[in-house]
Formats: C-alpha cells, structure tokens, sequence
C-alpha cells in the first residue's frame, strides 16, 4: 500500500479571473492498495461493528460488579446515591455507572498511547520522511503489522501510512469519550461493549508506536537474542555525572544518548532510566541503564544519585520536581502532556538555559525541542555534578533511631499501615527501628510500592518513606541483574514452529507478565511466577514495569530470569518484548498464530480471529500489579480477542471482574464446525477478568485458564497435569473441580489416572465430544441433515 498526497504551490497565477498570488493546492491522500488479500467484513469498524462479538463475552463472561464509589458526581445533578436499587438524577443505576467509569478509565488509557503514538509518528516523519519503511524484522517478520491489519484492514508500509491509522483511531477515542457523558448510554453492557472497543483501539495505538520506533531509530528486531543489559541501582557509577530519564516516550532521551556520542562522551556521563523510556533507551544504546519500574522512582530520587532528571510522558510522580528540588537536581520537563508549571524555554539559547539551571536560578525549565534536551541535558549534567556530590535525602543511623523514637506507636494511631496499599506494618518497623534494629524496616524495603502515602498521613510528620529507603540503603546500592532489552515483535517463523502445538495444547499455555508495579508483596513474586512456567515449558512473555520485576531476583548460582532461560518465543522462553507499546506484539503472536498456522484471513476480520484466539489459543494475560489507565486499556484489547487477564488484588480497584459461571452449563455451549451442533465444552476458559489474592492463587488459575475447547486429549491431559500439580504443590489438594474439565477418559493424566479416575467415578461424569470450536453460527462449514 502507498499513501501520499500532492501539493502544488503557486506564487503567481494569471486568470480571466484576475491575477492569483500564493496559491497552494492539497489534493488530500490516495491509496493504491498491492495486498491481494480479500478485506474482511470489518475494516475501520465503527464502535458497533463488533458489538455482537462483545455481547456474546460478555454473555458468557458477565460483569461482576465491585463499587469504589456508591455515588456519581460527574454533573451539577449529583453527588448521587446510587446504592441498592436507586438511580441517579438523570436515571443512571449502579451497574451502568460502573460501567461507565471503566469506560472512562479505559479511554484514558487508550488514547496515552494513541497520543504518544501521535507524536512518534509525526516527528519521525519530520526526521526521516513520509516514505521511509517500516521494518519490525526484515524477511523473518512478512506479516509485520498484525493488529493493524487485522482491525484496519490496510497493510502499512511507510511511516505515512500510519497517519490513517491514527486519524481513526482519534476518530473512535471522540467517539468513545462522547458516550460517557450524561445522558448518553444508559445500558451496563453496551458500555462495556465500548470498554472493549477502547481496548482493541489501544492495541492498533500501541503497535503504531512501536512499530514506528523500531523501524527508524534501529532498535532490536524481532531478536530472540537481543541482548542482556544492567538492571538496578547498583549498575550506576555514580563517580560520573549522572543523567535519569523518567516516562515513555523515548525522543528525548535518544537525543541525550546522541549527543554523547556526538560530543564523545558516552563513557564518561551515565544516562539512567525508570519506566518504559529506560527499557526503550537499552533498546537504543546498551551503554543505558535500567534503574527499575515506576515504584523506583522516588527511592532513585532520594537517593541523590542523579545530578539531572529528565521527564517525558506517563507514570511519573507529579511530585517529581519538588522531589529534584530537594536534592538539588536540575529538572528538564519536555512534553507537551506535563509541564509542570515550568517556564517554556524550547526557543531560547541552550547556553542560557544551562546557565541558569547550573546556577539554581531556574530549579527546572520546558524544552518541546527533543534535539535541545540532549544538548542541555548533558551539558548541565556534567557542570553540577562536581558540586553536587551526589547530595540525596537519605538519613543517617542515627537520624533513623531519633525519628522513630517520636512514633507514639500507639494502637490507636496505625495511620500509616491502614493508608499503606498493602498494610505493611510499618508501626512494628519504627518501633524496632528505634532501638537500633533495621531489619524490619529493610524487609518492608522489599515489599513496598514506592507511593510514599504512610509519609503523607504521618501525625507526627515522621518521613517514614525516607526512613525505610535509607535504612535499606545499602542494599539498594549493591543491586545489580540482568534484563533481556526489548526484542519487538515474535518472527513469523516462530510462530510456525509453535502454533500448531499450542493450539493442540503440546505447549501448555502463554502467558503474559504485562502492566504495573503495584504489587502486593513486592516484584519478586513476578519473577518467581515468570520462571514457575518458563520451568513448565510455558512460553512467557513479559513487558514494561513486569519485564523490568522479572529481571530482578537472582537464584543461587546468581542467574537472573533472563540469564536461565532464552529469549525466543517457544517453549520455556522468557520472551521480553519491551515497553508498554511493545504489548501490542503479544496480543500480536495470538492473532499471527489464527492467521499463519489457523489459515484464517486476517485482513478486517477482527471476529473470526477473535473466535479463533479464543477458542483455540491457551494464552493468559498477568498484570499482576495492575496500577494505570493505561494498563486497563491494555487488559481491556485482551480481553476483546477472548484472552483471560489475571490480577492481583488491587485489581479490583478497577470497579468490576468479567467472571464466568461455572455452573451454569448453558453458558458453556459453542457450535462445532464440522457440523453445526451446539456441543458442551466446559467451563474454559473459565474468566475473563480475575482478580486473585495471593501469588499462589494466581499460578493455579494461570495454569486453568490455559485450557480451551480446541484442546487435543494430549493437550488437555499436558494443561491438566500442570493445573493439579500446581494446586497440590501450592494447596496440599487436587482441585475438586476436575470433572469439568475431562472430557473424555484419555483427557486424564497418564500419572494421575487412578486418583482422577476415582473422584471422576463419584461425580457420575460423562464423556462428551471434542468439537471443532467456535462461538459464531456463520462459521459452520458444514451442518448433517
């Protein structure tokens, strides 16, 4: 496909009209489309063109509802009491105001990376050219845009081609955004329908980004062997000045990374990195280092360790400035989304800004110049830190002991344990700290989110985060693992060697680490589950703030995940495939293994794929500390596809689960192909959005939710094997919900068979058929009269 447009300009015409001065005339874009594949029923759908599909998940997978807020105030009507069977001013009841905050949340989300993607793109084009092609993995990689395909139905090949996606995509988000207002939808399910419309946006959003920074800026394509990069605060030689990028969007800190080398400095300034931008930039220069995930930031930032800190987009603490002011760290603000209050500085004279950000006289400046940012970046960086000496806000020993001791650790206060996310016992560690023990304070360390909120409730104004992180200080200076950088997308000729056995079931399952680090008991348990199934022959993958946890636990012979197991997308991989927008690649290997290995046309055929994903393809998405907007955007395009998504227990703040039941056998019917019967398949996957409390329930449901009705009897005997064994490893029982899920007497584990034998016997189980699977009537190829 091409897709260009003409510009004529005229300085002087003469007519019969008269004379014509400065002409300039835009004939708009046309499209000649090379791509011999038919378009499908769906292309650019609309935010009903797939609202049958959602309403058939979302039949079987039904909202379970979980109010942060029994009251609306979004309009002057309100505040609204909307518990029990009452409604709103304007007629809205509960269920649907839930739904319609989800939604809200969602949209947010979507249109994050819709607008980073936005501004990729166009600067980009700016820099390379409308006509410059997009490269994801050179001839491993022939269908290298999947989600756009399979939702727009038109095959990008430049960097302008992927300006109409984007104009659809900000087309549908106005769209989307519109409906929640008041009095629009008034229906639960049709805006959960558009929740996950939000959802299949925010993939099509995140490919583009992605696909747009990997072709220009030569980050690794499509590599199972992209390569191992430090990870954590120890990796930093804080003798050389130090540079922290914080955010998304990776523009600026590629500027400041080529202007080291432009300057010939790259060995003697350190460019460091929290958040998606520091995976981006290893992706970029593997001189950059990761720091870790957004709940890093302020324990980097106390520290004192960085003389210049440098903010994007997304994920980042509004308190960030104040934080930089504190340790004296000149602060660089350089998006247009968060400025921060500070004065625009894009257009005057780099040297005056280094000089004032040197002398203190500004404490932070705006630069929407990604070119400048490097240049005063680097320049100030190396000017401050001779003096700054790496000057932070850690306390002391002794300090430590003389806070803790104006605690009152009274029984009646525990302000700071009930406002702590995961009620860590903060009052217990002060109390021990003031006599002189640390090592509560530096187990809770491990544990903690990085919010900081039992410092803000604080009574006695106690710097209680600060206490914790400097108590730990030690230990957080010596952390030093490994990560595998963002690799992009799966190759196409991985997906051949993979897709038939995990559609028949011979690999038990994928599942995803994606989203947040919000965890409950830190992100050790992330890299834990990632190698439990890595060990299991799962292929793994992981993304943002989860790939950066992965990486960040050591076994005895000091490996970490991505030292133990390969990078390529088979069984047993830990397949990193980097930030946030990187997502798209995952949800990308589900769509790429219906279209190469299912046969299924791809081009706009969103339902077909989606049927087939759903039915066939084990895969199970994991945003075990699930914090963002951003992140229920990106569960909610799982979802769309038929893909489970797992949380942990803050997941619930997200206000409801898509949960099935069961025991409702009429939900679990779906048609067989082969001969247009309703046929009954079991509870699987059994939800679609469920929010586990411990890391243990977690792994046992991962390991269920794999199962699907396409299953071969070898495939589901493999998938139970690892179900049981983890229910017996974690619970000390076998799962008394086996029956549901053997469908015919050689579904039983070859090892197992007596046991199951026996409870399958009790439960008067019947044998039924395995059908050829799918939800939608008109995919019937064959009906016997």
């Amino acid at each position: 496909m091409t897709d260009k447009g003409i510009n004529l300009k005229i300085r002087e015409l003469q007519s019969d009209i008269g004379m014509i001065k400065d002409l300039e005339i835009s004939i708009g874009k046309f499209r000649q489309d090379n791509w011999t594949e038919l378009q499908g029923p769906t292309p650019f759908p609309s935010m009903t063109a797939l609202r049958n599909w959602d309403k058939k998940l979302l039949a079987r997978y039904q909202p379970f509802y979980l109010p942060f807020s029994d009251h609306c105030d979004l309009c002057t009507y309100g505040k609204c009491d909307l518990t029990g069977n009452k409604r709103g001013a304007c007629g809205i009841n509960m269920s649907t105001q839930q739904s319609r905050t989800s939604l809200l949340a969602t949209c947010i989300g979507a249109a994050t990376h819709t607008s980073h993607a936005r501004e990729l793109v166009t600067h980009t084009i700016q820099k390379f050219g409308s006509d410059h092609l997009l490269d994801t993995g050179g001839l491993a990689v022939g269908v290298e845009a999947p989600i756009i395909r399979l939702v727009c139905g038109i095959k990008p090949e430049t960097l302008g081609d992927l300006e109409t996606v984007l104009d659809y995509l900000e087309n549908q988000l106005t769209h989307l955004i519109s409906a929640t207002h008041t009095g629009q939808e008034g229906n639960n399910i049709d805006f959960e329908s558009k929740v996950l419309h939000a959802g299949m946006i925010d993939q099509v959003g995140m490919e583009v980004a992605d696909i747009a920074q990997i072709s220009v800026f030569g980050f690794p394509k499509a590599d199972p062997d992209a390569p191992l990069v430090e990870l954590g605060m120890g990796v930093v030689d804080t003798k050389k000045p130090v540079i922290l990028v914080i955010g998304h969007n990776v523009l600026p800190a590629i500027n400041i990374i080529d202007y080291l080398k432009d300057k010939r400095l790259s060995d003697e300034v350190e460019v460091t990195g929290i958040c998606c931008t520091a995976i981006d930039a290893t992706r970029y220069s593997p001189k950059a280092k990761i720091i870790g995930p957004m709940s890093w930031q302020l324990r980097y930032i106390r520290s004192g360790i960085p003389d210049v800190i440098v903010v994007d987009e997304q994920c980042i603490r509004c308190d960030s400035l104040i934080e930089a002011e504190r340790i004296r760290a000149p602060f660089i603000a350089t998006s247009e989304k968060n400025c921060l209050g500070l004065t625009d500085r894009t257009r005057d004279p780099a040297d005056e800004i280094v000089a004032d950000l040197v002398s203190g006289k500004a404490p932070g400046v705006l630069i929407l110049d990604p070119d400048k940012v490097g240049e005063v970046a680097v320049r100030t960086a190396c000017a401050v830190a001779p003096e700054r000496k790496k000057s932070g806000t850690l306390l002391p020993s002794q300090e430590i002991i003389d806070y803790a001791k104006i605690c009152t650790q009274s029984n009646m206060c525990l302000v700071c344990q009930r406002a702590c996310p995961n009620e860590l016992n903060i009052p217990e560690s002060i109390k021990a700290a003031g006599q002189g023990n640390f090592r509560k304070l530096i187990d809770i360390y491990d544990e903690c989110a990085g919010c900081a909120r039992c410092e803000q409730v604080c009574p006695q104004e106690i710097p209680l985060y600060t206490m914790i992180v400097s108590a730990a200080a030690q230990k957080m200076r010596e952390e030093t693992f490994k990560i595998r950088t963002g690799r992009g997308a799966i190759q196409d000729t991985e997906i051949r060697k993979v897709g038939g056995p995990i559609v028949l079931g011979d690999i038990p399952g994928v599942v995803a680490f994606v989203g947040c680090s919000n965890y409950p008991k830190g992100g050790q348990e992330v890299a834990e589950m990632c190698m439990e199934f890595a060990k299991r022959r799962y292929i793994v993958c992981t993304s943002g703030c989860s790939a950066m946890s992965a990486g960040m636990y050591r076994n005895e012979e000091g490996k970490t995940a991505y030292e133990m197991y390969p990078g390529s997308f088979e069984a047993g991989g830990i397949v990193n495939v980097g930030p946030c927008v990187a997502n798209a690649h995952i949800a990308g290997a589900a769509v790429k293994i219906a279209s190469i290995f299912g046969r299924r046309p791809l081009r706009g055929n969103y339902e077909e794929i989606a049927d087939y994903v759903h039915n066939r393809v084990g895969a199970v998405g994991v945003a075990w500390g699930a914090m963002s907007q951003k992140a229920a955007s990106i569960m909610s395009g799982f979802w769309r596809l038929g893909i489970p998504v797992v949380v942990g227990p803050h997941g619930t703040k997200y206000r409801r689960m898509l949960l099935g039941r069961a025991d409702r056998e009429q939900d679990w019917y779906v048609h067989d192909r082969r001969t247009g019967e309703k046929v009954y398949v079991g509870p699987v996957p059994e939800h679609l959005f469920f929010a586990a409390e411990t890391k243990e329930e977690a792994m046992v449901m991962i390991a269920k939710l794999c199962m699907r009705p396409n299953d071969t009897v070898k495939g589901r005997a493999t998938k139970l094997t690892h179900y049981i064994d983890l229910h017996r490893k974690l619970f000390g029982t076998i799962p008394d919900d086996i029956p549901l899920f053997v469908r015919t007497a050689t579904d039983v584990p070859v090892t197992m068979k007596g046991e199951i034998t026996r409870v399958l016997e009790e439960r008067g189980w019947k044998e039924t058929i395995i059908p050829d699977p799918t939800l939608l009537s008109h995919q019937i190829i064959k009906k016997e009269l």
